[in-house]
């Protein structure tokens, strides 16, 4: 089973639909949308027609996710369900030893670096802490606002009435 996306509309899977022929590939489902698009129906219906044993087969890992973290969850999705995952111009196949090791640094690589995103994120957020600044959201009601709405309130007005 083959997969091929473009991220335009203008843009052809021509080279891609090759490739993954070339690669004895028969069956390809296609997509037309940006990667970082949620809207993947091609990709949506590749896993479903994908059976145990079987191998997704895509040109280069950049057709199939918009991100590192993306690419492996999906091949986790893929590895669950006991399909392997194989990029022709990345040589990379999760059916081989040496493919899932490449799969494993590559996870390993994520996850460090969402820990040294969430480090800086946690120490940028200490430092403006220590700077005075106020953290999180702005507040919707100013404070004249919410006096007005706690008079109202006071009045015996309908809360309703106090959102206005």
């Amino acid at each position: 089973m083959g997969y091929a996306r473009v991220s335009t509309d203008e843009q052809t899977t021509a080279l891609q639909l090759d490739a993954l022929r070339a690669a004895g590939v028969d069956a390809v489902h296609e997509d037309s949308a940006s990667g970082a698009s949620r809207s993947r129906p091609g990709l949506a219906r590749a896993i479903e027609d994908l059976r145990p044993g079987d191998t997704l087969v895509v040109w280069r890992l950049d057709r199939l996710g918009r991100s590192l973290r993306d690419l492996l969850d999906i091949a986790e999705m893929l590895r669950e369900r006991d399909v392997a995952l194989r990029s022709l111009t990345d040589h990379i196949d999760t059916g081989t030893a040496a493919g899932r090791m490449l799969y494993a640094v590559l996870g390993a690589v994520a996850q460090f670096e969402r820990d040294v995103l969430r480090e800086r994120t946690v120490a940028g957020l200490a430092a403006a802490k220590k700077r005075g600044e106020k953290l999180g959201r702005r507040p919707v009601l100013t404070p004249a606002q919410i006096r007005e709405a706690k008079k109202m309130l006071g009045r015996g007005e309908n809360p309703n009435q106090c959102r206005a």
